[in-house]
């Protein structure tokens, strides 16, 4: 795994926030620390965090018709808060840039949308969204929409023939496909249909908590096979059953329940911060990362599964996925 030139730590990635949806609102800025929300650029730089995945979250309110435009507004509060931090802040656009950001010390940024209903069933929508620095589309949200079904939408049901599509040129333009938020009919969809391996950026174990948003032993081990990864989060509801308490030993009981069924080479970590009110005892913001690989390393994991689980498998993917 590759080290920062600058600290000689491993890298880590988070590859889930909606922090961009709370930068919006104007309640604060990436730059300023804040005691509001859960990241911000000084508090990732205490995390550790290398590469941060800029989730562009589209509210229930602007689905479909005004998707694009809440889609483009988000890029826009993105990109000024770029200008305003160009000395630690990096757009990834490739991996060389991944590198190119480890060697300037500054934080890579990588630009996701969270709904396909932002290209509003076109691919040429798809394309000028890639032009803009767009890297990774999560399909679906909960609802079902022109390319495939929600979590909420039960488990029968997938890509719909445009959705195939978008598969195809996703694969071509070398963007990460992102399977969390899909249902189980959509997920073996992508997963047989797509030519690159897949993300599923916010999903835990469903055998731990049975939550329609995680993955079943099936899904993880063919998403394993595929050489994708599923990047555990923290979102309690997600990782506890209802009345139960989550901390961060609970998170840590899913990265050993999926490293027992698959292997540390499949796991990431995307946390949803910002994306939730509730997180769990002990990972309060991102600051609190690194006590998560401590909890981990007393738990038996060495150093070089550390460094596979918070940063180097999704290295490895973003290598072949992107151009």
């Amino acid at each position: 795994m590759k080290k920062n030139s600058q600290s000689n730590k491993p890298v880590r990635i988070d590859c889930h926030c909606d922090t961009i949806l709370e930068i919006a609102t104007g309640t604060r800025s990436l730059g300023e620390r804040s005691s509001r929300g859960h990241i911000d650029i000084p508090r990732l730089r205490e995390g550790q965090i290398s590469l941060q995945f800029f989730a562009l979250y589209i509210e229930s309110q602007f689905k479909p018709i005004g998707a694009l435009e809440r889609t483009l507004e988000l890029i826009d509060t993105f990109y000024r808060e770029l200008a305003e931090n160009t000395s630690q802040l990096k757009l990834i656009k490739t991996f060389s840039d991944i590198e190119a950001a480890q060697e300037e010390n500054k934080i890579g940024a990588f630009l996701t949308v969270e709904g396909g209903e932002a290209i509003q069933e076109s691919l040429f929508l798809l394309r000028n969204l890639y032009r803009l620095g767009i890297r990774g589309i999560t399909l679906t949200w909960n609802q079902r929409n022109a390319i495939a079904d929600g979590a909420s939408e039960g488990p029968h049901g997938g890509l719909s023939r445009f959705g195939l599509k978008v598969i195809e040129e996703m694969n071509s333009l070398g963007m990460l496909i992102d399977v969390s938020h899909m249902n189980r009919g959509g997920f073996f969809d992508v997963l047989n249909n797509s030519k690159m391996p897949v993300i599923a950026s916010h999903s835990n174990a469903r055998a731990l908590c049975n939550h329609p948003r995680n993955l079943d032993d099936e899904q993880i081990v063919l998403l394993a096979e595929k050489k994708g990864i599923i990047c555990v989060t923290f979102v309690p509801e997600f990782l506890v059953p209802v009345g139960s308490q989550a901390d961060i030993n609970s998170v840590a009981d899913h990265i050993d329940y999926i490293k027992h069924l698959v292997g540390v080479d499949y796991i990431g970590i995307g946390s949803d911060f910002d994306g939730t009110e509730e997180v769990p005892a002990g990972l309060e913001d991102v600051t609190k990362v690194p006590h998560l690989e401590e909890v981990l390393r007393q738990r038996g994991y060495t150093e070089a599964e550390l460094e596979k689980i918070f940063g180097g498998n999704v290295l490895r993917l973003l290598k072949r996925v992107i151009k």
